[in-house]
């Protein structure tokens, strides 16, 4: 027997975790799609009580009708994701010896249970008043519970990455300016994502009913101005950043001759996002905010985030390992 402590623990690559972390990294889309669905259709207080759905784990009628479909898968799909959580902590902190990792895997396992009381709690205050607010209490945890879900995304990436044979056995050693503009682009996504949230959950999708311009006579500006109307602007406005802050770090990872294949790839995967996201934004008021589109210019949102993320948390792989920077 070795006699060193904690020899079984190493940053060698595991196979077994790899691919474990990887599929929750694939499940935690799960969740987000039929979290932006249950919204999308208006689904979240299809069952009145919580953490049980009208009182059991299998209510009556939920396959047959959609919104209880949506608002219950996606409660099972946050149990699952939870567990997930569990034994992705167990396996990392038993196998694991890189200490930033063990850490991640908590703190993925907090912010999943935290969801769990936000969902919750947001169901069980859905009938508060707020004065001075149109929304409920519990219509409002309904932004800090989007906005959490993405950072959630991000540290499940993190964790799937840092498992991964690439990040072991084939870092790339990119120069500080791929990091710094990763750095930035994630955090453009981060306040258009809560934007987005704020406006969503505020029923603001459709408070300017014309595209690209905001007035049906060709004006760039709103004729009129209310909170609804300023946060859809802000978040056509972060929109125009973004469009051309992606594509900045997509064409830089291209040119960078250090950068690896799968980033060369997610970097090309970034501009195909950027399209089709702008294209979803364009359909979501020509459809009238028709669900399907909704959903799933939430869900390539999301991508666009995770897509961001993973090359620049690959970027700076040897300064997350304490190794010398280029």
């Amino acid at each position: 027997m070795d006699p060193r402590p904690n020899a079984q623990r190493t940053a060698s690559h595991k196979p077994g975790l790899a691919v474990f972390t990887a599929v929750g990294g694939l499940w935690v889309f799960v969740l987000v799609t039929l979290g932006a669905f249950t919204t999308s259709i208006g689904a979240g207080m299809a069952f009145p009580d919580w953490p049980l759905s009208n009182g059991s784990v299998n209510p009556k009628g939920w396959l047959e009708d959609v919104s209880m479909f949506a608002e219950h898968s996606h409660r099972l799909s946050g149990t699952l994701m939870g567990l997930i959580s569990i034994v992705t902590v167990a396996w990392v902190w038993r196998k694991e010896s890189r200490a930033w990792l063990r850490h991640l895997a908590v703190w993925a396992l907090v912010i999943v249970i935290i969801q769990g009381l936000l969902g919750g709690t947001r169901v069980l205050l859905d009938a508060v008043h707020v004065p001075g607010f149109t929304m409920t209490l519990g219509q409002m945890l309904r932004i800090p519970h989007g906005v959490l879900a993405q950072v959630y995304v991000c540290l499940v990436i993190a964790i799937a990455l840092g498992c991964s044979q690439t990040w072991i056995a084939h870092p790339p050693h990119l120069n500080r300016r791929i990091r710094r503009l990763g750095i930035f682009c994630c955090a453009l996504l981060f306040v258009q994502l809560a934007v987005g949230a704020t406006m969503r959950h505020n029923g603001a999708g459709l408070a300017i009913l014309t595209f690209p311009h905001s007035t049906p006579e060709g004006h760039w500006l709103p004729a009129t101005w209310d909170f609804r109307i300023g946060i859809h602007f802000a978040h056509r406005v972060m929109a125009a950043v973004l469009a051309i802050a992606l594509p900045w770090f997509a064409f830089s990872i291209r040119r960078e001759r250090a950068a690896p294949i799968a980033m060369r790839i997610a970097a090309s995967t970034l501009l195909s996002l950027v399209v089709v996201q702008i294209l979803l934004g364009m359909q979501i008021i020509e459809s009238f905010r028709r669900a399907g589109v909704t959903t799933s210019h939430v869900v390539v949102g999301a991508l666009l985030l995770a897509t961001t993320f993973w090359a620049t948390w690959l970027a700076h792989r040897d300064a997350i390992e304490g190794k010398p920077a280029p």
